[in-house]
């Protein structure tokens, strides 16, 4: 594809607003490549190693912070990598035209974008609830706990690979609740080391089956790269919750006009 200004100015915007509040970058991304007419395969498998570049800057910074449980990163990674894998498997075995998958990834996508706009608006009262109930077994990571965090993993695996977005929002608003006590930075931290590996694997899986466009990536990376470490300049600066929810709102509406 020819290089368009508007695509390098959606990445600065998008990574300037994930820097700032931490939303997942695939929520916002991908119905944006969808308005500039990019097909639904392509926009996914695009967004997914443009959010594994982008996150891997994230990693360095939470883990020098401290800021990574690497023991609940690799229960999730044990869950979603698998998973992630076999969805690609069923897409490439999908014996039908494009446009039919095209077309279940839209309704996939709405759904999607509807779940994490609700997480997005109830994250502060879903932690606040899992913290009030939590009692002296989420001190200690039990065995229940591990098979329950693989359990979300595989959720995540599947769903981030069809979709390209819940890595970041659903995957830490389903943390809080095996995790409550768990301070709100590791779990952010985490759940980002964790999208890492998830959509690296996804990503470069889909580009092995054409749904990739390099020119693509490189100017959304262009654009982002610099607006994740403007947003994180400033974070704390702008008010979150006004942020948090205009965006929600706009992930509804998006998700609402994919589906119906």
């Amino acid at each position: 594809m020819d290089f368009q200004i508007g695509l390098v100015i959606a990445g600065l915007v998008v990574g300037f607003i994930v820097g700032l509040t931490g939303v997942g970058g695939g929520s916002l991304m991908t119905p944006i490549l969808l308005y500039f007419g990019i097909p639904p395969t392509k926009a996914v498998g695009t967004d997914l190693l443009y959010a594994a570049f982008t996150k891997m800057g994230g990693v360095f910074v939470h883990h020098k912070k401290s800021n990574v449980n690497w023991s609940i990163t690799g229960w999730l990674t044990l869950g979603s990598v698998p998973a992630a894998m076999a969805t690609l498997w069923i897409l490439n075995s999908i014996k039908t035209d494009i446009e039919t998958v095209n077309q279940v990834i839209k309704q996939s996508l709405g759904w999607a974008l509807l779940f994490t706009s609700v997480a997005i608006i109830f994250k502060q009262k879903i932690l606040k609830f899992s913290q009030k109930h939590a009692g002296d077994k989420f001190h200690s990571e039990s065995t229940t706990q591990n098979m329950l965090t693989i359990g979300i993993g595989v959720l995540l695996g599947a769903t981030v690979t069809l979709t390209s977005i819940g890595a970041g929002a659903l995957g830490t608003v389903t943390l809080f609740f095996l995790y409550p006590l768990l301070p709100t930075p590791r779990l952010v931290g985490t759940e980002i080391a964790h999208a890492v590996p998830l959509t690296l694997v996804a990503g470069v899986g889909h580009a092995s089956m054409g749904n990739l466009d390099l020119i693509l990536l490189g100017q959304l990376l262009l654009g982002s790269l610099p607006g994740i470490f403007i947003g994180s300049m400033l974070s704390g600066k702008v008010p979150d919750q006004f942020l948090r929810n205009a965006i929600a709102i706009m992930l509804f509406l998006a998700g609402y006009k994919l589906i119906f």
